[in-house]
């Protein structure tokens, strides 16, 4: 078996720690963009801290409690294969999607293709402009999804940002041709209420669904009214993807949601959702959408059915995502408490809050219910100046076993196993120390996912990184080859 490296002081505090133009896209293959985003395609500046958190931060570097800057470190069971540093595309990179030998980063500034034939020395295929914040991205067969969650001037990849409050202005879905890797070309673009923050297909043969999810909903927003209580359902035909379309937004807060504060203080008011994630060969789907966790049939892709509906006012502030076990018994939501941009894995913030929610699923059909049994979060301690939070990741592929990897910010890549819902552990990591002592700065690991073999991960700011996991309650993933994989749209990896 192995076991988690650490130095006897970083061991030690880690005890302490864990107490408290139309459409047109710009294609780059070098050399520098050609376009910026704009200034509402970016995330907040650094923050700066205190004379005394930066001190502190200091000291615990000097100490070995967490890395220096920059310094990479890790658990003996993973090896650090490949880091791919940010190229024509500059803003922050955000969530990945795989197909065949391919990898699909998305980023503030459009989307980059790797080449991942050899996952030692990934190699660059296309980097497409196409700002608007925040590119989560998808592919299914010959097409690539892109969502586009700030207002822009128009559709196209060279538009410029501009105030929602213009009837003129521009969120939603773009659609690219990728049966070139070399050469995307984009095809279509949908409008959606309110943008498209994320997005999550539902595949068929000759038609994929794509749920939107968006959310806070203003009466100063033409395109964006409140009340603003559901998912807008897009169907693009494979063949005229041109002709795609919302076809539905089915209400999923018949009653408005989580009304959050005053009644709920700290937690998120519904308006919509933040990510879904499907288990098509299923027929299931789990909503995580900002004060409530859904858990809904799709057997009718255009109209979800909501089976059951529960709440965290207690621990929860945004839940964030949802991610199934294979067996379809069990979902983890996270919790993205400071909307990804505080240091919140810390003694003062605890183990509870800005963690993973791991419920059961008990039950059957539409009479299913989940049920919550514990918490789970990193217990490495982070300097006040990291951004660190749970995000998005992937299930490990074992049989009999509930594995996952997760990215977590600046708190890295953890591999955690709930098997036992109630005492899920971490059992290896990667990490790099702070970005800086001085301000707090968003950085970090986006996605960390699980592909035929191999840990990638689209780091905001250092870059996509391959990571390779060598231990025997895990090995049994490498048999497992996948021919596509979106996370939000989990495969059947047993029984294909």
């Amino acid at each position: 078996m192995n076991s988690l490296h650490t130095s006897p002081v970083r061991r030690r505090r880690l005890g302490v720690a864990a107490a408290a133009a139309g459409l047109l896209a710009t294609l780059l293959m070098a050399g520098p963009a050609a376009a910026t985003p704009d200034p509402g395609d970016t995330a907040a500046a650094p923050t700066g801290v205190s004379a005394a958190q930066r001190a502190e931060a200091t000291a615990a570097i000097r100490s070995g409690e967490v890395p220096g800057v920059d310094e990479i470190v890790h658990s003996d069971n993973i090896t650090h294969l490949a880091n791919v540093p940010k190229d024509a595309l500059k803003g922050l990179n955000t969530d990945l999607a795989f197909q065949g030998k391919y990898a699909f980063a998305g980023n503030y500034d459009g989307f980059r293709i790797f080449d991942i034939g050899n996952p030692r020395s990934p190699k660059t295929v296309a980097q497409v402009l196409c700002p608007g914040s925040q590119n989560d991205i998808s592919v299914s067969g010959n097409l690539l999804f892109l969502s586009t969650d700030s207002s822009r001037s128009d559709n196209s990849c060279s538009s410029t940002t501009q105030p929602a409050t213009e009837k003129s202005s521009w969120e939603g879905m773009k659609v690219f041709d990728i049966s070139d890797k070399r050469n995307p070309k984009y095809v279509a673009a949908v409008e959606t209420a309110c943008g498209s923050h994320t997005h999550t297909l539902v595949p068929e043969r000759k038609n994929v669904y794509v749920y939107v999810s968006s959310y806070s909903p203003s009466a100063t927003f033409p395109d964006c009214q409140p009340p603003h209580d559901g998912i807008s359902v897009i169907k693009v035909p494979r063949d005229a993807p041109e002709r795609a379309a919302v076809v539905n937004f089915p209400v999923l807060f018949p009653d408005g949601g989580n009304p959050g504060a005053p009644e709920n203080p700290g937690v998120s008011k519904t308006t919509g959702c933040h990510d879904i994630t499907v288990l098509p060969s299923k027929d299931l789907a789990a909503g995580a959408c900002m004060g409530d966790g859904l858990l809904f049939s799709i057997k009718d892709p255009e109209n979800p059915k909501i089976i059951d509906r529960v709440q965290d006012n207690v621990n929860f502030a945004f839940w964030h995502s949802a991610t199934f076990n294979q067996t379809t018994d069990k979902v983890v939501f996270t919790d993205e408490l400071g909307g990804g941009g505080a240091a919140t894995c810390n003694e003062e913030i605890g183990p509870k809050r800005g963690a993973n929610g791991i419920y059961d699923i008990v039950g059957r059909g539409d009479h299913r219910k989940l049920v919550f049994r514990s918490y789970f979060k990193i217990d490495r301690p982070q300097a006040d100046t990291e951004v660190c939070v749970a995000h998005n990741g992937s299930i490990i592929p074992v049989e009999g076993r509930d594995l996952m990897v997760q990215a977590w910010y600046q708190g890295g890549v953890s591999v955690w196993d709930f098997t036992d819902s109630s005492k899920p552990k971490e059992i290896g990591y990667f990490e790099r120390g702070p970005v800086s002592t001085d301000a707090v700065t968003t950085a970090g690991p986006w996605s960390a996912y699980y592909y035929n073999g191999y840990i990638y991960s689209n780091d905001i700011a250092k870059g996509f990184d391959v990571l390779k996991l060598d231990d025997r309650r895990t090995d049994p993933a490498k048999r497992v080859r996948l021919d596509e994989l979106n996370v939000q749209t989990q495969p059947e990896y047993f029984d294909r």
